[in-house]
């Protein structure tokens, strides 16, 4: 293990141990769960994190987005340092977290908010470096918007007006084109946020998306594997089916 690996493994056990302020070892773990100790340092740490298919940074906003959907605020000040140093930009982490308000709920976001707020003052990272909340847009594929925006009005515009209205003037007239975090980072947070969440009704569309935005079958798949460690193996086999339809289904787009 580099330098890094060893301070993030150490920043690892603090939290797992319930004590970040004294930054235990590896051995403290180990009094607790010695197997976890080692599978936390030689599988997750020492392989996982070290895979080819899915950069550094690419894994630390994967692993973000996976432990603010599944409300883990006490686990998210190791991975943010991660984070930074990988090169994730502060505004990036900003985005992610306003982001999944919207996909994981107001309460997780403030959650990640509060962790976040230490690691950015030891930082000196401040509002100034951040996005603010008028920025200017980037453009929108109207044609798709509108053909989406039928749809969903056709369905359940009588049902749930509110949602319908706020889907489409918040989530795809707003925050998707916010200029903060590229399209296809936005996607990558989105679907490991529903996978992380058990949502697999809702993957589908949005790893089709991904793709279009430039994700790789490859790092997909890859998003899994890391995910399988941050969201539990469960969810992860319950997204894998969804996965290889949408998979088989661009391979056969692109031979006919």
């Amino acid at each position: 293990m580099d330098n890094k690996q060893r301070a993030l493994a150490a920043a690892t056990a603090a939290v797992l141990c319930g004590s970040a302020d004294a930054a235990p070892d590896a051995s403290d773990v180990r009094k607790v769960a010695p197997a976890l100790a080692y599978y936390n340092e030689h599988l997750l740490l020492g392989e996982v994190w070290q895979r080819p298919g899915l950069s550094p940074r690419d894994r630390s906003i994967v692993t973000l987005a996976a432990l603010i959907a599944k409300n883990q605020p006490q686990q998210l000040p190791p991975y943010l340092e991660q984070a930074l140093d990988n090169g994730v930009k502060p505004g990036e982490i900003a985005e992610i977290i306003t982001h999944l308000a919207f996909y994981s709920g107001w309460p997780n976001a403030m959650a990640a908010v509060q962790a976040a707020q230490p690691v950015f003052a030891a930082r000196h990272i401040d509002s100034a470096q951040l996005p603010s909340a008028e920025v200017a847009l980037l453009a929108l594929d109207e044609q798709a918007e509108a053909a989406r925006a039928s749809m969903v009005q056709q369905n359940f515009g009588e049902v749930v007006p509110g949602v319908v209205q706020y889907t489409t003037e918040a989530l795809f007239r707003q925050l998707w084109l916010r200029p903060g975090l590229a399209p296809r980072d936005r996607s990558m947070v989105t679907v490991s946020a529903l996978v992380a969440s058990g949502q697999a009704a809702q993957i589908g569309y949005h790893l089709d998306r991904a793709m279009d935005n430039g994700l790789q079958q490859a790092q997909a798949g890859e998003m899994l594997t890391q995910l399988a460690f941050y969201a539990g193996w469960p969810p992860v086999f319950s997204a894998m089916p969804v996965f290889k339809e949408v998979f088989i289904k661009r391979t056969t787009e692109r031979k006919e």
